[in-house]
């Protein structure tokens, strides 16, 4: 017996590209998406398409890293301070539009 997600986040997860931090080629980032880290004590990347950065709500959480990292992002790319699962949550959102 399996979970079964909503067609919306199923679609979400498809789309947000998780790959682990450490032995990545950082430049496999396809044409039209964007890496960004995500995480509070552990980051984890996401390739997630350009589009995502004309979201308001995405760019309420671009706004938040401004404020906690200014232009000094620790990871070299763009860092979100927020839960995983938040971030997830929230981009899944965006398909539903």
């Amino acid at each position: 017996m399996g979970i079964r997600l909503p067609s919306a986040i199923s679609s979400a997860m498809q789309n947000l590209k998780k790959q682990p931090f450490q032995g990545r080629n950082q430049s496999t980032v396809p044409k039209g998406h964007v890496a960004v880290y995500v995480g509070e004590f552990q980051w984890k990347r996401f390739i997630v398409p350009i589009s995502y950065l004309n979201h308001p709500c995405f760019q309420d959480l671009l706004n938040q890293a401004e404020e906690e990292f200014g232009f000094n992002h620790p990871m070299g790319a763009i860092t979100i301070p927020c839960k995983e699962d938040e971030f997830i949550d929230l981009t899944s959102r965006f398909l539903a539009l």
